[in-house]
Order: structure tokens, then C-alpha cells, then sequence
């Protein structure tokens, strides 16, 4: 495993523990924050994959 992807597995880790989930959320109504929470939080699980 690579060092880049050992990263991203150690922060989608910390992700799921410290960040709330917006699984249950309707994705179009949240504000740009969450927005931006949702984004970073797919664009981690995406590299880690």
C-alpha cells in the first residue's frame, strides 16, 4: 500500500469518528458548509478506495 492511500485510509478513519454523517440529509437542501463537508468527506473516501 502506498503512503498516499495509507493517509487517506488513517483520515476516512477520523472522518467516521469526529465528522457527522449526512447519509439521511437531502443532499440539494443543505447549506454551503455542509455542502463542502460532503464533498471533502466523498473526495476522502474516494482516495482511500
Amino acid at each position: 500500500m502506498t503512503m498516499r492511500k495509507r493517509l487517506f485510509r488513517i483520515l476516512a478513519a477520523v472522518n467516521r469518528k469526529v465528522l457527522p454523517k449526512q447519509w439521511h440529509r437531502d443532499l440539494t437542501r443543505l447549506g454551503k458548509a455542509r455542502k463542502a463537508l460532503v464533498a471533502y468527506r466523498y473526495w476522502v473516501t474516494r482516495n482511500a478506495l
